[in-house]
């Protein structure tokens, strides 16, 4: 494993989570260290990232306190989104987590090359939303 590659992966998702990095920064440190993306899988408490010529490396995330929704609700999602877009006062990573998980986010997959994210519920459901 490239140990300069898991030192960005591990820094980028603990600047998320202390809300040092925003998304914006992650995905421009990803993208000039040549990952494909990565994905956050709530329901295995994990983080894994995809270098583009290296192994997966896989992190442990916190644990967010809302129970998985029993269904997908991608209006939820897609407001949960917007609050972080827009800055709205008070935002942070962890509550956003908190939200989507509640509105039965399972996880989500960041692809950098398709500049997209899949959220994705635990039926299979699924919110697109693209990035610059």
């Amino acid at each position: 494993m490239d140990t300069n590659a898991k030192s960005i992966a591990e820094s980028c998702l603990r600047g998320a989570e202390a809300n040092t990095m925003t998304f914006p920064e992650i995905v421009g440190i990803l993208t000039h260290a040549r990952f494909d993306g990565y994905m956050i899988d709530f329901r295995n408490r994990s983080a894994v990232y995809y270098p583009a010529n290296s192994d997966a490396i896989a992190l442990t995330i916190h644990a967010p306190a809302a129970k998985l929704g029993a269904t997908f609700d991608a209006p939820a999602v897609r407001s949960a989104i917007l609050d972080a877009q827009s800055g709205t006062p008070g935002y942070t990573y962890k509550g956003f987590c908190e939200k989507v998980v509640a509105a039965g986010c399972a996880g989500y997959l960041v692809s950098l090359p398709g500049r997209r994210v899949l959220y994705f519920g635990r039926d299979g459901e699924t919110h697109v939303e693209h990035f610059p």
